[in-house]
């Protein structure tokens, strides 16, 4: 199973073109052939076609409704042959039903077999977040751009019940009972929200809590060359707010009461330094990892939310095939832990980030 969707988020927000029809989707793969197991957006009350909805401001025609995006790894329950996942906004108006929403299918068929929408009513796509005079196709909605970029977790509460765990650009964190049509069992505000805001990826869990990272990455346009300050696809300068985002949450599994919660330790004087952290968190027993926009990399104890090792990644490194390389932001996919070995990218330079360009690997014996 792999979520699907097309490129066009940016590309339709940043070129003067058509906004044309947008899918998301996953597919089931066999080894002989691709079976289309289901679409995010194209199930009973979506089957129409997109239609002209308006003209934008150079007269190109946009289109909709379009399809919502699956930015995250859908979680399969082989209890009851079901595969959940958790989508975007919608990129053109009107905005789709099944966006910003946990849907659950027919593993077999694809058939939707239910669905829950947290935020109504989103359409965004990046054009919203360029000056004005290059805004040609953002939707009248205009956001408020509140997607999952957080896989459903499934997870077992005890006596019988379950438990279907997102967080979400909204700053909220909700549980979903999967085995009741996906009725709301708790949610739990962590981050203030924002475009790029609240949940950005993903979190982890263990038998008690979830953990979960906090973005609310914040950038101000600025003079180009200012220190610290990086170029965007806009054309103009952006630097992060250092005083804005981060910290780690543990959340009860059960409830979503906050177990405890971790702020970021401060950037200090360091220009464009950003206390966001976007990455995925990584777990295992007695420790969670949580990378940040500021190149590093901190373990937490799961017992407390203590920062028992940080290491700061953004520096030269010697690689094993001698190529230069050198540290950046972490963001996107979280730390791996396999086999007694920690890796991790650094270097992402969306939006404001630092770029970097080098895989590293930690061990206990640094060997």
């Amino acid at each position: 199973m792999f979520p699907f969707l097309r490129w066009k988020k940016c590309s339709r927000g940043i070129r003067n073109t058509s906004a044309a029809s947008f899918e998301g989707a996953f597919r089931r793969l066999t080894p002989r052939r691709e079976k289309f197991c289901g679409r995010v957006i194209r199930w009973q009350k979506m089957a129409e076609e997109p239609k002209p909805v308006r003209k934008s401001k150079i007269g190109a025609q946009l289109w909709g409704p379009s399809g919502v995006g699956v930015w995250s790894s859908p979680t399969v329950d082989t209890k009851t042959r079901t595969i959940y996942v958790t989508t975007g906004d919608s990129y053109s108006d009107p905005a789709a039903p099944t966006s910003d929403s946990f849907l659950a299918f027919d593993l077999e068929t694809g058939k939707l077999k239910w669905s829950q929408q947290m935020t109504k009513g989103d359409a965004f796509n990046v054009n919203c977040g360029a000056p004005e005079e290059m805004r040609t196709n953002c939707p009248a909605a205009n956001g408020p751009d509140f997607d999952f970029g957080s896989s459903p977790i499934l997870v077992d509460l005890g006596h019988g019940h379950r438990a279907l765990v997102a967080g979400q650009k909204s700053g909220i964190v909700y549980a979903l009972d999967p085995d009741r049509q996906g009725e709301l069992l708790w949610q739990r505000r962590v981050g203030r929200s924002g475009s790029m805001g609240g949940v950005q990826w993903g979190s982890a869990t263990d038998a008690k809590h979830v953990y979960v990272a906090v973005s609310d990455v914040t950038m101000h346009p600025v003079p180009s060359g200012t220190a610290g300050a990086r170029d965007t696809a806009f054309g103009f300068a952006a630097q992060l707010d250092p005083k804005i985002g981060g910290g780690l949450f543990a959340l009860k599994l059960e409830t979503g009461e906050v177990a405890w919660q971790t702020p970021h330790p401060g950037c200090g004087q360091t220009p464009g330094c950003s206390p966001a952290q976007s990455a995925a968190v990584t777990a295992i027993p007695g420790v969670i990892f949580s990378g940040g926009l500021d190149g590093h990399l901190r373990a937490y104890s799961a017992q407390n939310g203590h920062i028992v090792w940080d290491v700061d990644t953004v520096k030269d490194y010697k690689t094993a095939n001698g190529v230069k390389a050198h540290g950046g932001a972490l963001d996107g996919p979280g730390a791996v832990v396999v086999g007694g070995m920690l890796y991790v990218n650094s270097g992402y330079a969306f939006l404001g980030g630092a770029p970097g360009n080098v895989l590293l690997a930690f061990s206990v014996d640094g060997k």
